[in-house]
């Protein structure tokens, strides 16, 4: 199965330091994963939060299939990660940090068709890191259109 579809989260890279990543499944339902295969989801408001020792990806918005009927899923219910017990309580004891949030960062379909998302533990920049970020993109871009 050649599946090429790789949502990211453009936001996320700009607004936080992203310290440690992971790989969730994501629970779906039909047809919300034929609107993810055609690349119908947004990740930029979304957020990850812990509910009953359970991770929930909350805010992300997936487009309702076209060609859904009366059981067409609603775009921005909260969705629940699939992951190990050691890797949620790692999560969740990182968690306890200041100023540390899970952010989803890319969302992709893997080899066997199973829609899955990586997440980060993130930690929120400053408004003086945000302009260095945008100094130093803007740095390689003149580096790359120079061709040094």
């Amino acid at each position: 199965m050649t599946n090429n579809i790789h949502i990211k989260n453009k936001k996320a890279h700009f607004e936080y330091f992203l310290l440690e990543k992971f790989i969730a499944g994501i629970q779906l339902t039909g047809t919300e994963i034929k609107s993810v295969r055609e690349g119908k989801a947004n990740l930029t408001d979304a957020y990850c939060m812990f509910v009953n020792n359970e991770l929930f990806v909350k805010g992300m918005h997936i487009t309702e299939y076209t060609f859904g009927t009366y059981n067409n899923h609603e775009p921005k219910r909260d969705r629940k990660l699939l992951m190990n017990k050691r890797e949620l309580k790692k999560l969740n004891l990182k968690l306890k940090d200041q100023g540390i949030t899970i952010v989803p960062t890319l969302l992709f379909i893997n080899e066997k068709g199973l829609a899955k998302l990586e997440i980060a533990i993130a930690k929120g920049k400053k408004l003086y890191d945000k302009r260095e970020t945008l100094k130093d993109k803007d740095t390689q871009r003149e580096i790359a259109r120079k061709g040094y």
